[in-house]
């Protein structure tokens, strides 16, 4: 029987999701494409229970993440059940919908129809009568905007959400999201866009938009798939992601330019007495404006070198600066 360290609570930071009462982690479990069939089970359950030893409290999911699509969620279900029955009320559990999940004209995008029966399926491969965040996973650009935020907010009426989000929105579909879910008396709680310092989209509007709404904000990818880690300073190594046939990473983005560029970060990170995946995390978190970033782990010893980054989130103007000339367009 799996009991939670005592001080699970003494290191993390937990900050204020926009204007509302939830605090997340500054880092939280993404159980993208490492909680499927395909991993052993005490693996996985051994990550979850060493993040929330950590005090990662916050675990995010989609209805489509696995392989195949369901398991991730699935996979925790087994997990709450065996280990965290007592702690349900200690995690923040996300889960998405937008992306393919099931064939025909029902199963993806925005339509009130997909999104509340995948919160159905998804809330039933849990075990769950809730999930603390229920996100659109991305905008329609057929299904009218009114229609994919009532859905959310029909969520929470129905007390299958506590609270909702968007993510892949951009600055000028966040705040028309905001704007109806509040005419609707739902606040808009959380954006999840893709950020790192190799994507930095986010700091095209994005961020000054949420900060004007007081929006929280958790960023994934923050390693950029695995890239701002010290797998790539000598290129393309055997078993990596950029190595196989993975529709996320393709060995033509390993440039000699860009393991350049990560050699350069990576004698920054080891100035600062990090590793590279440190810094970027780290980085990602800097300032306070994002509220937590989202971090994988096929391993509780990757899940506890990510973990450490917390030791040391400040930088100073010269490393900002540096970091910029190597990265920034």
């Amino acid at each position: 029987m799996y009991t939670a360290h005592t001080d699970r609570y003494a290191d993390m930071p937990y900050r204020r999701t926009g204007r509302s009462g939830l605090k997340l982690p500054a880092l939280s479990l993404g159980l993208w494409h490492n909680f499927g069939p395909d991993r052993p089970v005490e693996t996985q359950r051994a990550i979850l229970r060493r993040a929330f030893d950590l005090g990662v409290t916050h675990f995010d999911l989609a209805n489509n993440y696995g392989p195949p699509p369901g398991a991730a969620e699935s996979a925790l279900g087994d997990a709450l059940r065996a280990d965290f029955a007592p702690y349900r009320d200690e995690l923040v559990i996300s889960t998405k919908a937008g992306y393919l999940m099931w064939p025909g004209p029902y199963g993806e995008w925005g339509s009130r129809k997909y999104l509340l029966s995948s919160l159905d399926q998804s809330l039933h491969r849990m075990g769950l009568d809730h999930v603390d965040i229920f996100y659109s996973h991305r905008p329609d650009p057929e299904t009218p905007l009114e229609e994919t935020m009532g859905a959310l907010h029909s969520a929470v009426q129905q007390g299958k959400a506590l609270y909702v989000g968007v993510s892949n929105y951009s600055p000028e579909q966040t705040r028309e999201a905001a704007r109806i879910l509040g005419e609707l008396g739902t606040p808009l709680l959380i954006h999840q866009p893709r950020y790192s310092m190799l994507d930095r989209r986010p700091e095209e509007g994005l961020l000054d938009t949420l900060d004007e709404l007081q929006v929280g904000s958790i960023a994934y990818s923050p390693l950029e798939q695995g890239l701002l880690t010290s797998r790539y300073l000598d290129g393309i190594p055997e078993g990596s992601r950029a190595a196989s046939d993975s529709p996320f990473l393709s060995a033509d983005t390993v440039t000699e330019d860009l393991v350049r560029q990560l050699r350069a970060l990576d004698e920054i990170a080891k100035s600062r007495g990090q590793s590279l995946a440190q810094t970027a995390l780290a980085w990602v978190l800097r300032g306070g404006r994002v509220t937590s970033a989202l971090i994988g782990a096929s391993s509780p010893r990757q899940l506890e070198d990510s973990v450490a980054a917390i030791g040391n989130l400040e930088f100073d103007p010269d490393e900002l600066a540096r970091i910029d000339a190597i990265v920034k367009p």
